[in-house]
């Protein structure tokens, strides 16, 4: 089990990879709330934030697998997934957040 300084640190280190790919990216989705993810056996951790961006008005996943990819899932407001993808590498991440918000 990770400490909460290491999930904590899971969490900004997210932050940064996709301020990196376009640091105005959060901004323009209207990202809020953003939260840390907990270890499970099917993630290191994670981050979550609400978002209100043109197509998507719900909430993003951003988890860490233990194979050092991401996976990425979007749900809705009524908290229905709308969207999963797996194996994602970090500097992949902004392709593929663009690519769901907006479709």
């Amino acid at each position: 089990m990770e400490s909460t300084n290491q999930i904590m640190e899971i969490a900004k280190t997210i932050v940064a990879q996709i301020k990196y790919g376009d640091p105005y990216f959060l901004k323009a989705v209207g990202a809020k709330n953003l939260a840390c993810l907990s270890e499970t056996k099917e993630r290191m951790g994670g981050l979550e934030f609400q978002c209100n961006g043109l197509a998507l008005v719900g909430w993003c996943k951003v988890e860490l697998k233990y194979n050092d990819t991401y996976r990425l899932i979007f749900v809705n407001r009524k908290r229905q997934v709308v969207k999963t993808v797996d194996e994602i590498f970090f500097d992949q991440l902004i392709e593929f957040l663009d690519y769901v918000e907006g479709k």
